[in-house]
């Protein structure tokens, strides 16, 4: 064997073992310890969990249906054994279904399978078994499922992660409220505002789309193979099953999709990755607003101990968990809008190509959730720099062109805008020149008086206020 290819081989042995080094996403390598919230929502263990949750408490609702003859009732001890099987599920469980599942090259026939198994022990549930998966595509459990793992990585990570985004901006808002800060528009000098009222904005932005997130109802069908109920209307012809079926699903705190082919059609969900994906714009907006604000010196960030900027440049002190949260943004929008895009088509009546789609709902969270960690991470690295703020102010009279000619208009005083477009447009002015501009107004002397204790870092509107109100 050549050296090169000894070594190709020696470097495939020491990779077989799966590890933060080995994983091939840096969600489940470089970045698991921060994403550890999300495994038991969105792994492969997650959504066996959740199968698991809807067969059980599917059975349990057949057995409490009186009009179901050929299944009783099951006593408090079987239903308590029943719920310790969805409380109690651990991973060894799951892997014990992937173990049949190599067998069955089905997974949710794999869990009809080791439900049996696992509950083999229970008369009660022996003698009613077959009424596991009664009436049920796979689809049923899958679909449920996912809206499960959706409702439940929702609510316990995603809006409390960015809530605390939300929180963290609201603070700084109130904190910098009175803080003067050149605006730039176009990247050019603009009228003032604060910083902490520039905290506020995306505050309040965030705030919606929190919400948004947040008013996105799922929804799920349990109709069978196309939606008709067929199968459950050959065993029993006179049962409600649309009526049934309805409530089991709301039960979860999911709405019922009446009309479906075999696959719940995923509008819902297109609507919530959508949203996310609208927050997570905001977000970006953000990081690269935060992003030049420490590049102009508004911002200085607290040194780590140990932190090294650059390789060769010892000085630097670099914004790279804003870039850090920009990038994963960008990757976990791909995801977003691929899955909404693609989710809600497909071919007649069903089609496998979004089976593998939402095995990566997971990813999409993955990628956001480190983005809005990495986002905390950086503000609270952030220290105003109130003299450098003052020093950008100083320099831009030209800025109070804007009050001076709206004044002139009130008083009527001929071609406002104009004189003042000669007097400043692509140039500085200093502030002896404008006020003496001011001097010559044929304007009320109270309002030169006043026009002349304007400056560019008074000149704030209701900017402290609108910042202390988020």
């Amino acid at each position: 064997m050549s050296p090169t290819n000894s070594n190709a081989e020696s470097a495939r042995t020491a990779l077989t073992a799966l590890g933060a080094l080995t994983a091939l996403s840096p969600l489940d390598g470089r970045y698991a310890s921060r994403l550890e919230s999300l495994r038991a929502h969105f792994s492969e263990f997650g959504l066996i969990r959740n199968r698991v949750r809807v067969e059980v408490e599917w059975l349990k609702a057949l057995a409490n249906a009186s009009e179901l003859k050929e299944i009783r009732a099951f006593s408090a001890e079987t239903v308590k054994e029943l719920d310790q099987v969805i409380s109690g599920f651990k991973v060894t469980d799951a892997d014990a279904i992937k173990t049949i599942e190599t067998r069955t090259n089905h997974d949710v026939k794999a869990m009809e399978y080791w439900l049996k198994e696992r509950l083999s022990g229970n008369a009660e549930v022996t003698a009613a078994s077959e009424f596991i998966h009664f009436g049920c595509t796979s689809e049923d459990i899958n679909n449920v499922s996912h809206a499960l793992m959706l409702q439940e990585g929702r609510a316990g990570v995603l809006l409390p992660s960015l809530q605390r985004l939300v929180t963290r901006f609201r603070e700084l808002a109130h904190a910098l409220a009175e803080l003067p800060m050149l605006a730039r528009t176009h990247g050019q000098p603009a009228t003032p505002t604060t910083l902490g009222k520039e905290m506020a904005n995306i505050c309040a932005r965030l705030e919606t789309a929190q919400g948004a997130v947040a008013a996105v109802k799922l929804r799920a069908k349990f109709n069978g193979a196309v939606g008709n109920y067929n199968a459950h209307l050959a065993a029993y012809p006179d049962f409600d099953w649309e009526t049934f079926n309805r409530r089991f699903i709301e039960s979860f705190g999911i709405d019922f999709n009446a009309y479906t082919i075999q696959i719940e059609p995923h509008d819902a969900m297109a609507e919530l990755f959508d949203s996310i994906a609208r927050a997570n714009s905001i977000l970006i907006d953000a990081d690269r607003d935060l992003w030049q604000y420490i590049s102009l010196g508004y911002f200085k960030q607290k040194l780590k101990p140990g932190e090294i900027g650059s390789s060769t440049m010892p000085h630097k002190v670099n914004p790279i968990d804003f870039e850090n949260s920009e990038g994963n943004l960008g990757m976990a929008n791909a995801l977003l809008r691929h899955l909404s895009e693609k989710l809600p088509i497909s071919r007649m009546q069903r089609d496998l190509t979004d089976s593998t789609v939402l095995r990566n709902m997971g990813v999409a969270f993955g990628y956001t959730l480190l983005a809005y960690d990495s986002c905390l991470r950086g503000l609270d690295q952030l220290e105003a720099d109130p003299a450098r703020l003052h020093a950008d102010l100083e320099a831009c009279w030209e800025v109070l062109a804007e009050p001076v000619q709206t004044l002139m208009r009130r008083y009527n005083v001929a071609n406002p805008y104009e004189q003042l477009k000669e007097l400043t447009r692509g140039k500085g002015i200093t502030r002896e020149a404008l006020q003496a501009f001011v001097q010559g107004l044929p304007i009320p002397e109270d309002e030169k008086t006043r026009l002349l204790a304007m400056t560019p870092w008074n000149y704030l509107g209701k900017a402290a206020e609108l910042a202390r109100k988020i």
